[in-house]
């Protein structure tokens, strides 16, 4: 069945691969994106994929961009915008991290509780939060982006009780590591800030860590686990990819209840 979906930050990465790959499908997709180049750079990808979709301007945190929700009639709403940088809990700068809240996660509950108007409205309809395997797991020197995320699955988590009455289905799709550029650049921004003579992280950790990001995933293949999931009318609350990831957020989750400090 065709579905009409909305899906926030849709200019590259994921959310890109996604949006034409539910058109391709036969899907009525409307691909926001937050830059006006974006809007040009998406336009292009879909004429030479030979699909349609409805794409403009949307920077989440602008409140007239914001007000185009309102043109829109949707069965289904992904909240997929989303910004990351990393750096140590201790020592981030609060304005960044008061930044990554500000986009991963109030502005990103607005724009569900856009979309839950409508559905409300309407007595049915489907909002998917694209958290992440940082929604569960805790990474060291990636936690201002986690600490989003794991607000997110608590924001998920609620909302899916609260907006059964209504019909409304709200569901989670936790990617693992994936080669979009996204964690690359999560890991480059915090030496923006970083001096290691006033701060007291050893920069040597930080590199080590980043080693992690030599051995991400092929970023087609979660793109098709979305593409298969979005438009479902049932599925799991949450769809943790691959099953690598997925096993590792379980682990990691019942580590914490017999760890001891």
């Amino acid at each position: 069945m065709v579905k009409t979906i909305f899906i926030t930050g849709a200019g590259s990465g994921l959310g890109k691969g996604t949006a034409l790959g539910l058109a391709a499908q036969g899907h009525k997709v409307v691909a926001p994106v937050e830059t006006a180049p974006q809007v040009t750079s998406l336009r292009e990808a879909a004429a030479d994929a030979g699909v349609e979709l409805t794409t403009f301007k949307m920077d989440i945190k602008n409140p007239q961009d914001l007000a185009q929700m309102l043109d829109y009639d949707f069965d289904i709403f992904v909240a997929n915008a989303a910004i990351n940088e990393g750096g140590p809990l201790g020592e981030v700068p609060m304005s960044n991290f008061r930044e990554l809240f500000e986009v991963n996660v109030f502005q990103t509950l607005e724009t569900a509780q856009i979309a839950a108007r409508k559905f409300v409205e309407k007595g049915q309809g489907k909002i998917i939060f694209l958290s992440s395997m940082a929604g569960i797991m805790s990474t060291p020197y990636v936690g201002p982006y986690t600490a989003t995320k794991h607000a997110i699955e608590a924001i998920a988590k609620t909302l899916r009780k609260e907006m059964a009455e209504f019909g409304v289905q709200v569901a989670t799709i936790n990617p693992g590591a994936f080669d979009t550029g996204f964690n690359d650049r999560s890991a480059e921004a915090k030496w923006r800030w970083f001096d290691e003579k006033t701060h007291f992280t050893r920069p040597e950790d930080m590199k080590e860590a980043e080693k992690g990001l030599e051995d991400q995933f092929d970023p087609q293949d979660m793109i098709d686990k979305m593409v298969e999931i979005i438009p479902q009318d049932s599925h799991k609350f949450r769809t943790a990819y691959p099953e690598e990831t997925e096993r590792q957020m379980k682990d990691e989750e019942a580590k914490h209840w017999e760890l001891e400090i």
